[in-house]
Formats: C-alpha cells, structure tokens, sequence
C-alpha cells in the first residue's frame, strides 16, 4: 500500500505568479465550473455502476474550459512519467527513441516492451537486480515485468551518467528523486516545497497537484529544454507506452499532436503539442476505466468503445457518457 503524509496537502490553489513571457498565470478560482462526466457503466443494458470524471483544461496560462472540481488534487502518480523523464534526456544524448519511451511507460509485459526495458538497463550498466522495485502481482515474479521497470531503468541510467550512486535511487533524498522534483516544480512553476509528496506504487517519489496544475505543467512540457525528444518517442513509439486499450496510447495513435500518459487511481495527463493546450482527468473513484469515455467528449476526439469482458473475454457491457443530468 502506498504510504503518504498525515499531513494536509499545502497546494497554492489560487496563487497568481508571472509565467516566462512576462504574463501572469491566473489559476481557476470558482471550485464548480459545471458538472463532471458521470459516465455510466450497463451490463445487458441494466446500470451496475456511476463514475463522476473531473476535467481540466490550461492553454497559455489560463483555464480554458473545466468540468467539475478544477481544483482537486490528488497524486500524479504515473502520469508524472514523461516529466521523471526529463533529467534522464537531459543527461544522455545516447538514447533511442525506444529508451525514452520505455522511460515513460507504464507497460504490458509484453515482449516488445521487455526488450526495451532490458535494453535500457543495459545502457545504465546495470542488472535487474539493481531495480529496486518490488514484484508485481499477476506477472511472472521477476522485477523487469513491473509495469514501472522501464522508468526504474531509466534512472539507474541517470545514476550511470551522473555519476551517482545506484543503490537507494528511489529513496527521496538520492539526487535522482531531487531532480524528479526539481522537473516537477519546473514544469508547473512550484517551488519543490509546495509540491506534497508520497509513496508511488513502485517506491518512488510521487507528488500532489491541483488538476489544473497538472494541466498547466503538461501544457509547458513541450518548451522546456530537451522536452521535445520525449514528445518525439512518445508520439513514434506509443505501442510501448502502454496498452492497446488505454486511453492514452489510443489518444496518441489517433491523434496527429497529442502525448498522453494515464496514472493509477483514474488520472490522465496529456498535451496538445500543436496547441500546447495541457489537460488533466481524474475519475473521484479511481476507476482508469471512465477516463475513455469522458477524455472523447472532452477533447472531442473518436476513441473506441469502452466495453465490460468476463473472464471469456467476451463483451458483456459497456461504458458510455451520460448525456442528461437525470
């Protein structure tokens, strides 16, 4: 279980501070813009389940449009992925389009995504005995199948280059999780302070935002230094970022400018790289499976039907958005 601090998150909500070209960002003051996707889960057309999804918007440092709870935070969990990636291009200028995006990837096991994790490691001169990640439950037990095994490769990659120590890399205070931090607060324009931190999944730092923080961080990720090679492999490689059926590699593949990376607990970040028009998504119950859904209507993008399947694989309900307020 993921361990996080008694202490209340402290998140400049409503802060205004100056962006790089001289204007100010004003972040989203009215808590209720409108109301959440409630996105509706029927099995043989009998509703089994309700999943409210709040939605935000960020272009050139404002709020362009908001559903539900703006100012929610919760934990950026994986989507903080392509951000954790940046001290790694910015430290090697070896690394295939492959490498980086294994780096961001929350993956499948599957044999493509093995080898490209394992490739990494390589390159960080290192075993997988040097994860420091645990077992991941349902997958064969060796830690190169966890899902994060390409992320934990790539920052002993880091360590490799910079010449810093391998062992104890996710802990908090090795300078691997200080310059995770340090792109976070770089992103969104925070000090490392403000950001409230916690225990991910697979051991690492994670840190807490306001969704429409997130937004705006995704939303300056394509213009910070060396940003651009990780939007490059996203976009070229997107089948080892994920799976087939999560909404951030669907949106990726569908789309002709969009990076998208989905995090536990029903969060999803991405960035419109043509716009630069950053968003943010998070299902109040956690469920991964009303992002779809609600990320279709909000980007007003054709993604495939979200559909219910027992254990047969065959399709037994499906996922829609509502479409009234009853």
């Amino acid at each position: 279980m993921d361990s996080v601090s008694a202490e209340p998150a402290k998140v400049s909500v409503d802060k205004n501070f100056e962006l790089r070209d001289g204007t100010t960002y004003r972040p989203f003051s009215l808590r209720q813009m409108s109301d959440p996707f409630v996105v509706e889960v029927r099995r043989n057309g009998v509703l089994e389940a309700v999943h409210r999804v709040h939605a935000v918007a960020v272009r050139n440092g404002a709020v362009v449009e908001a559903r539900g709870d703006a100012g929610l935070t919760c934990f950026m969990r994986s989507s903080s992925k392509p951000l954790q990636a940046l001290p790694l291009v910015r430290a090697r200028d070896d690394l295939s389009q492959a490498d980086i995006a294994i780096a961001c990837a929350s993956h499948r096991a599957t044999p493509e995504q093995l080898a490209a994790a394992r490739a990494l490691l390589q390159k960080a001169n290192a075993t997988e005995d040097d994860l420091e990640l645990g077992l991941q439950e349902g997958r064969p037990p060796q830690k190169i199948y966890n899902n994060c095994s390409g992320k934990h490769a790539g920052m002993l990659a880091l360590c490799d280059t910079r010449g810093w120590p391998k062992p104890g890399y996710h802990e908090p205070h090795h300078p691997v999780q200080q310059a995770c931090a340090e792109a976070h607060a770089e992103a969104a324009h925070a000090s490392v302070d403000e950001l409230p931190q916690g225990n991910d999944g697979c051991g690492v730092v994670t840190f807490a935002m306001p969704l429409e923080r997130m937004a705006f961080a995704f939303s300056n990720l394509p213009q910070l230094p060396e940003a651009q090679r990780i939007a490059a492999a996203m976009r070229a490689r997107p089948e080892l970022v994920g799976g087939p059926d999560g909404a951030d590699v669907q949106l990726m593949q569908l789309t002709d400018s969009w990076i998208a990376k989905g995090g536990a607990e029903g969060l999803l970040c991405a960035v419109d790289l043509a716009t630069h028009t950053g968003i943010a998504l998070k299902a109040e119950d956690g469920a991964q499976r009303a992002i779809g859904p609600a990320l279709a209507a909000f980007v007003d993008v054709h993604l495939p039907q979200s559909f219910v399947k027992n254990t047969r694989q065959e399709i037994v309900g499906e996922l829609s958005l509502r479409t009234t307020s009853a």
